[in-house]
């Protein structure tokens, strides 16, 4: 019997995204109720010096206290990504991350966002155009998720189970925050997608923008090699 993909309900796909909003709101409630409890592990936050290529001094902002609120998220790996937005690539071991984030945040900041550098800062600017990228193109895996599952699973149930696990999975901190696993998960769970419904260009597109956010998804290419190889 051939399964016909019907990519389930208007129903379900509501319900996928509003499982991906309660899930982020639940981990920003998470995130305030910690910060506010307890003092943050990771200090790196307050650490940003000038550029190596230019230096000056800070200009003033009109909201400092909003300012060092949203640049208090700026922690762990995202230090690295907003700073290669901002500076370019200016130690050896930032080339430990890929560019196409970095790029993605620089572009939003310097002109959707540009408007609130006077207000909040730069920096600050930066971190808020990384977690709107991050958010966003997270809506957008989490869609790709729920139709990948229907064709795979071959039931609309299940995969919406499946794709508010996904929403709700443990790691989904790294989807919000300033890290390349949305993009990522975007152009991975994309690509395949349209590889299995037949749109092998769109499909080679998006799974070569992945391995622009994480080098190890060289490894998609074997999506393409194994059916080559027989």
């Amino acid at each position: 019997m051939t399964f016909t993909p019907t990519f389930g309900s208007k129903r379900h796909q509501s319900l996928v995204l509003r499982s991906y909003i309660l899930s982020r709101l639940l981990l920003l409630a998470l995130t305030i109720v910690w910060r506010t409890l307890l003092t943050p592990y990771d200090t790196s936050a307050p650490l940003n010096p000038s550029c190596l290529s230019h230096h000056h001094d800070p200009p003033l902002i009109l909201f400092p206290s909003v300012a060092s609120a949203v640049e208090r998220g700026v922690v762990w790996d995202s230090v690295y990504f907003l700073r290669i937005a901002h500076c370019g690539y200016e130690y050896e071991l930032s080339y430990a991350f890929l560019p196409l984030l970095p790029l993605a945040i620089s572009f939003l900041s310097r002109t959707v966002f540009a408007p609130l550098v006077p207000l909040i800062g730069y920096r600050a600017v930066l971190e808020l155009s990384g977690s709107v990228i991050n958010n966003l193109t997270f809506v957008f895996a989490a869609i790709y998720f729920y139709k990948l599952s229907v064709i795979i699973l071959k039931d609309s149930d299940s995969a919406l189970r499946a794709s508010i696990l996904f929403c709700f999975n443990p790691a989904a901190v790294f989807y919000s925050a300033i890290y390349s696993e949305s993009l990522y998960a975007l152009f991975s769970i994309g690509g395949i997608y349209h590889l299995v419904t037949g749109g092998n260009s769109i499909a080679v597109l998006l799974l070569a923008l992945s391995t622009c956010a994480r080098s190890n998804r060289v490894l998609n290419a074997g999506y393409f090699c194994f059916p080559t190889l027989h």
